[in-house]
């Protein structure tokens, strides 16, 4: 984890999390556009989706809302609550743990769903293989990164992850998203992407 990203106290950043365009997705235009990413990101049939790092929830509401049954895990126990506010009455459950090493079995998701989270992890190839391990055969990873900032980036550039996939995924897609202002409310020059893992 980066030293900014140890300092920040995700308790309290919790109340105003969701302002930011891309946590929130208040803006419908903007939601409509992670929805439509997600749905070709997820599988078509209803799965189980574990979504980690969850923050207040809203990649977990997308994939509620698209059918799929959703367990969602954060270190912070304010997000969690959030969450759990957010998708009352829906099939998902949230858990307060770390993203690394999420308090659920191994081979019980079809889906391991994680936003801006991987890079700020110190080890990310352990991390992976584990991920892998929490999916059943033929489940992927979906991981929503990126190198954020033009003067001194931080984050993890799409190549690198690719790179740290190999050894746990046979079919690695990567979907650029930088050139989606719908995605994050405004225009972004920084490397922004998607990756789609698979056996």
């Amino acid at each position: 984890m980066s030293e900014s990203e140890a300092n920040v106290d995700w308790d309290a950043e919790a109340r105003t999390f969701d302002e930011e365009a891309d946590h929130g997705l208040r803006d419908p235009e903007i939601r409509r556009a992670w929805a439509d990413r997600m749905r070709g990101w997820l599988p078509a049939a209803a799965a189980d989706v574990l979504d980690l790092g969850c923050g207040t929830g809203t990649l977990s509401l997308l994939a509620a809302e698209q059918g799929h049954r959703v367990t969602g895990v954060d270190l912070s126990p304010a997000m969690i609550d959030l969450a759990r506010a957010k998708l009352a009455g829906r099939d998902a459950a949230f858990l307060v743990g770390d993203a690394a090493t999420p308090p659920v079995g191994e081979q019980r998701y079809d889906v391991v769903l994680v936003r801006h989270v991987l890079w700020t992890l110190p080890d990310p190839a352990r991390v992976l293989r584990h991920w892998r391990g929490l999916l059943r055969p033929g489940g992927r990873l979906v991981l929503i990164e990126g190198r954020w900032g033009t003067v001194s980036p931080v984050g993890i550039p799409a190549d690198r992850l690719t790179e740290l996939l190999a050894p746990v995924a046979g079919h690695v897609r990567v979907e650029r998203l930088s050139d989606d202002p719908l995605l994050w409310g405004k225009t972004v020059a920084d490397e922004r992407y998607a990756v789609v893992a698979m056996d």
